[in-house]
């Protein structure tokens, strides 16, 4: 058995084997084709029905009790006569004369519903993958939500089983015991109080507007307030109309009822905000939990929109969410940037054109970027001011549902890039001083602020930040079916340094100590555990640089509970490499970082990611081939050297950053074989508060070279 020791991280040589774990469908979704970004023109009814299926959570503790119907037969690795299972049987018995598998591990083989299948070739546009069609019938989508409030999370378990996984943890006891015991302690109060985890998740429908028969119930946790009103279209902005009462706990409250013929006292898209007395001056928030935010032409400001569409104009899902995969082959692509024309793309154009692209080349997953609301675009997402929102910019909330039932139809699990590490420093549009105090949601002075990022951190160890966010992710994996999450900024969650102008060596001491934030580490404890408990099929990945030991372990072995970790040192590693001469380029070093990783957490890999393809940066294609690109790949003359030795090792370094670089692959949209050069954002003039001056781009929609695959 091959343990961690200070300073060195474990190595493990993973399957070399991908497969698809989706099925291929041939409904046709009936989805609205209007990339008009209003929502109010949406007028076909849609009647649709939508099916889940199950998977256990990958633990030694007692599975969680879910409503979904088990699957059909399981069929065995090494069943069948395909080269692939014959592949798996030989990993199998190479795994075991090195390393104990874990029980946890065989019951994954054992689930097993589809055979594998060996990619042909991981090389230029199409990665050859034969899928077959499963047997078992799923259940009914459209009751899925309703038989989720019927599941009851186990209470934690015992959180020992890590010391088994690696004894070196036994020295960090003491933090590790502290760590656990004070999730159980969250998870006590959180059963005795508010009915459970479950319940506890629902904060939408008490907080932000619920609709009843009778009318709409408004309320807003803002303890700072002196007082408090709800304006907007509906009361023609009078803050004297509808005056809010606060309780004991800061929440601010307020009922509509119904207008005389029975019609809502808010009407479907009107304009709304919350009008405040704070410490800080009279101000106008967009409500916290509001579920659609907008920015009219020519305005800066967003509004928050009350969203409640007609029963008829609602979209319904109707296809089933695909199995997990066994082994992720994920497009990461962001649906504003991913047109070939010089705009900024919508969702029906992503679910029309995109998706079946990205299906065409092999992947089993797509991960969507920038989806929550963010005022300032060029912040690729990652700045959010409205986090239950879906960025406006793209369409509305129906088009994101349809664009992610399309990809169900496709067989394509969905991925959201969540961001929980941080939020928006915005105090127009955010929740940034929302009440008029720096400690609302966030802690107050400099533990509250992101010096690099220029944004706010949430203080997780308050109730009702709990509960919000808690809450964020339950609503995008039930409310738009979501498959799961890669979380953004994790190891700037964890530590109280944020993992900035931090070196991990892989020594112990830096990772369970003073400089841990526990109660960060305990939330992801809690999300995961949200997660996985009420969507078994749910894969999480989290953004972590540090390697932070027992990231990937499930939460009630003492973990934190994330499927996989994001290996994030392979970029970095090319591009180190790049930047040398080829034969300055040592293939021992290149094999230490790609297998680099702690034994049994498992990592997704990728060679470039959107990080790569940004202004500022470049991506490999670029690096290698630089400027050549431009005149001699063209099909009508001959290319240079240069451009055969760029294409050949784009070709290599994908192919064994995919073999051997993780349990799962990652790539972004246009990088199967390269963007020309860079991409960017629409980018007004601006001034950093230091007083450097960065030059827009003329707020140009998008400034892009279209991909070489789309030629």
């Amino acid at each position: 058995m091959v343990y961690t020791i200070p300073g060195i991280r474990l190595h493990v040589l993973p399957s070399s084997s991908f497969h698809c774990g989706s099925d291929r469908r041939s409904v046709v979704v009936a989805a609205s084709n209007s990339s008009n970004l209003s929502f109010l023109l949406r007028k076909n009814s849609l009647t649709r029905k939508f099916l889940a299926g199950r998977s256990a959570y990958e633990s030694e503790s007692p599975s969680f009790v879910v409503s979904a119907t088990e699957k059909g037969q399981v069929l065995a690795p090494g069943d069948g006569s395909s080269s692939t299972d014959q592949l798996e049987a030989v990993d199998a018995d190479t795994e075991d004369s090195n390393i104990s598998q874990s029980e946890s591990d065989e019951e994954q083989l054992d689930d097993m519903t589809e055979k594998d299948f060996v990619t042909s070739a991981v090389l230029v546009e199409d990665i050859a993958v034969t899928e077959e069609e499963p047997s078992e019938t799923l259940p009914d989508i459209s009751k899925e939500s309703e038989a989720i409030r019927q599941i009851s999370i186990p209470p934690p378990g015992a959180g020992q089983r890590i010391y088994e996984i690696d004894p070196l943890l036994k020295n960090h006891s003491q933090h590790l015991e502290y760590r656990y015991s004070h999730y159980k302690k969250i998870r006590e109060s959180i059963d005795k109080y508010e009915g459970g985890l479950e319940a506890f998740s629902r904060g939408y429908e008490k907080l932000g507007f619920t609709r009843s028969d009778t009318g709409i119930t408004y309320r807003e946790w803002a303890p700072g307030a002196k007082s408090a009103s709800l304006i907007g279209d509906f009361n023609n902005w009078n803050p004297n109309a509808d005056v809010m009462t606060r309780n004991e706990f800061g929440v601010w409250e307020i009922f509509l009822p119904n207008n005389a013929d029975n019609s809502p006292p808010i009407p479907h898209g009107s304009r709304v905000k919350i009008r405040m007395d704070t410490p800080s001056g009279l101000k106008d928030s967009i409500p916290a939990w509001i579920k659609f935010s907008v920015q009219a032409p020519g305005e800066i400001p967003y509004n928050g929109i009350y969203y409640d569409p007609p029963e008829e104009e609602k979209f319904v899902f109707q296809h089933p969410r695909p199995k997990k995969p066994k082994s992720l082959r994920i497009y990461e692509a962001h649906v504003g940037m991913s047109s070939t024309e010089p705009m900024i793309n919508t969702y029906a154009n992503f679910r029309d054109d995109v998706l079946p692209h990205i299906k065409k080349l092999g992947y089993n997953a797509v991960q969507i970027m920038a989806i929550q609301e963010h005022s300032y675009y060029a912040s690729f997402g990652y700045h959010v001011t409205n986090f239950f929102a879906p960025s406006s910019r793209c369409g509305t909330p129906d088009d994101l549902k349809s664009m992610i039932d399309k990809a169900h139809e496709l067989g394509l699990v969905v991925l959201m890039d969540i961001v929980h590490s941080h939020s928006s420093n915005n105090t127009l549009d955010g929740l940034n001083m929302f009440d008029g105090t720096d400690s609302h949601y966030f802690h107050s002075g400099e533990r509250g602020y992101h010096w690099m990022w220029d944004s706010r951190l949430f203080n997780y160890g308050h109730w009702e930040v709990l509960r919000y966010l808690l809450s964020n992710a339950r609503w995008w994996l039930d409310e738009y079916k979501f498959d799961g999450f890669r979380f953004d900024g994790v190891t700037s969650m964890m530590y109280t340094h944020h993992g900035l102008q931090v070196a991990f060596t892989g020594n112990y001491n830096e990772y369970f100590g003073l400089t841990t934030d526990v109660d960060a580490v305990v939330y992801l404890m809690l999300v995961n555990d949200l997660m996985h408990g009420l969507f078994p099929e749910v894969i999480s990945i989290g953004e972590d640089v540090s390697g932070m030991p027992t990231f990937c372990i499930p939460v009630q072995d003492g973990g934190v509970g994330f499927d996989y970790r994001l290996h994030m040192a392979v970029a970095d590693k090319w591009i180190e490499l790049l930047k040398l001469r080829d034969e300055d380029w040592k293939m021992g070093d290149i094999i230490h970082t790609l297998t680099n990783r702690r034994w049994s957490e498992k990592c997704v890999c990728y060679a470039e990611s959107h990080d790569q393809a940004l202004v500022g940066d470049k991506t490999i294609a670029f690096w290698l081939m630089d400027k050549d690109m431009y005149e001699f790949m063209a099909v009508d003359r001959p290319a240079t050297p240069l451009i055969d030795r760029g294409i050949a090792l784009h070709k290599m370094i994908r192919l064994i950053t995919m073999g051997l670089g993780g349990e799962g692959y990652l790539n972004f949209m246009g990088n199967e074989f390269g963007h020309p050069e860079w991409i960017d954002f629409p980018r007004a003039d601006q001034r950093l508060p230091d007083g450097r001056f960065l030059p827009g781009n003329g707020g140009c929609r998008v400034f892009k070279i279209p991909w070489v695959t789309r030629i």
